[in-house]
């Protein structure tokens, strides 16, 4: 694993699917969706047009605290509309940058207006330490003179 490398390794990786949520649903559906999937965040996607995300803080800070109902909320009271995202060739520090900037925990990536995936500060962890492993086995290897 390459710890210099672009978000399109990643996804070819670790696989590209979107689950994806329409902005009229209720909160409650997402919340359903996001535990069968295990993921915590959605695209919102009206027709084919990214509009928003929608993450457990969102729900957390928009919907429990302020005492609203899951089942009566739509997913478009409390989206976070502004969408910070990347496209495939932006490296995993790139990344790393902009959701430390913006205070996110995942990214879509968009390309010519399409979504191909979504990245989580889970997914670059792990790759950086899966990167990290390899360079550390390979110097091991080198030093030695053998794989073991």
């Amino acid at each position: 694993m390459n710890p210099n490398a672009t978000i399109d390794e990643i996804l070819n990786f670790k696989g590209s699917a979107v689950w994806s949520i329409a902005p009229n649903a209720t909160v409650l559906s997402a919340l359903k969706l996001m535990a069968e999937k295990n993921v915590g965040a959605l695209v919102v996607i009206e027709g084919e047009k990214l509009v928003g995300i929608l993450t457990e803080r969102d729900y957390a800070r928009k919907v429990v605290l302020k005492g609203l109902a899951s089942k009566d909320t739509p997913v478009k009271a409390i989206l976070s509309d502004v969408v910070i995202h990347v496209p495939p060739t932006h490296s995993v520090e790139d990344c790393m940058r902009l959701m430390t900037e913006h205070r996110v925990r995942h990214l879509p990536v968009v390309e010519a207006g399409k979504i191909l995936g979504i990245i989580s500060i889970g997914d670059l962890v792990n790759w950086i330490i899966s990167a990290q492993n390899s360079t550390i086995h390979q110097l091991q290897t080198y030093i030695t003179g053998y794989p073991g």
